[in-house]
């Protein structure tokens, strides 16, 4: 029931956000100043944002039909895209507190939206088996990867916005070349985990991708080659997220381990 915010140098918590609930997702605005959080089992499914330096409650975004499997900003802070497992992605608006759109066409629960870095697009993956381009201004489905035999945790863009990464159900991460429009093709399928791999991520130079599985590890992997870099071992139990620190450097990683 708390999101905490760390320092990473010293490893010391900074402030802790009592959210009265479960926590399913928690990430921050572009410029570090907010952070948006998801409830799992709340009333009404709300999404909220926080204020980082005073840990204060910002605004409450209220209407899901169903709980929000994750929540990203738009690179100019002023939009949050929602997965939800009621089929849907929604795009909320974060001055007005008012849904903008609603991206509607999966058949089962979506687990992760995210923007390209232009802002333009939206990717989204789903346990329908596919993974999905949008156009952000006006809802349109650009785009469908359907070649999955398994549920799609997450997706998202490169920093170029040229290429799409999947993690897949299917113990496997899948690279998408999306530059060529409408020519899509997949360009790679990176093979090594031993279990489902539920959260991947490109690093900020977009010259390397990780991936959190539930084989107990964190994998690092080079994107031009498709080939593992390294293997990160040290959780015992599942880890369900990973990412890149700004500069590249660090990675931090989620797990069920605690």
């Amino acid at each position: 029931h708390t999101v905490r915010i760390w320092n990473t140098l010293s490893g010391k918590e900074i402030r802790k956000l009592d959210t009265g609930d479960s926590v399913n997702f928690a990430t921050f605005s572009p410029d570090g100043k907010q952070i948006v959080s998801a409830f799992m089992y709340s009333e009404n499914n709300p999404v909220c944002i926080w204020d980082t330096e005073t840990g204060e409650e910002i605004l409450s975004l209220v209407g899901h039909t169903a709980y929000v499997s994750s929540a990203a900003f738009s690179p100019d802070g002023k939009r949050i895209v929602l997965a939800s497992s009621d089929k849907t992605v929604y795009i909320w608006d974060v001055e007005t507190k008012k849904e903008i759109r609603r991206l509607e066409g999966h058949t089962d629960r979506v687990n992760s939206a995210a923007f390209s870095p232009d802002g333009k697009r939206i990717v989204s993956a789903s346990d329908d088996k596919t993974v999905r381009i949008w156009n952000a201004e006006t809802g349109e489905e650009i785009h469908r990867f359907e070649e999955y035999s398994n549920d799609v945790r997450s997706a998202a863009f490169s920093p170029d916005g040229k290429l799409v990464v999947t993690a897949d159900a299917d113990n496997t991460v899948r690279i998408w070349g999306v530059r060529l429009h409408p020519e899509i093709k997949k360009l790679r399928r990176l093979k090594g985990h031993t279990s489902e791999v539920y959260f991947t991520t490109f690093s900020p130079d977009g010259k390397q991708i990780v991936s959190a599985s539930w084989d107990n590890t964190v994998r690092i992997w080079n994107v031009e080659t498709g080939k593992e870099i390294r293997k990160l071992e040290g959780h015992t139990n599942r880890v369900f997220s990973a990412a890149f620190s700004p500069d590249g450097e660090r990675i931090v990683s989620a797990s069920s381990d605690h």
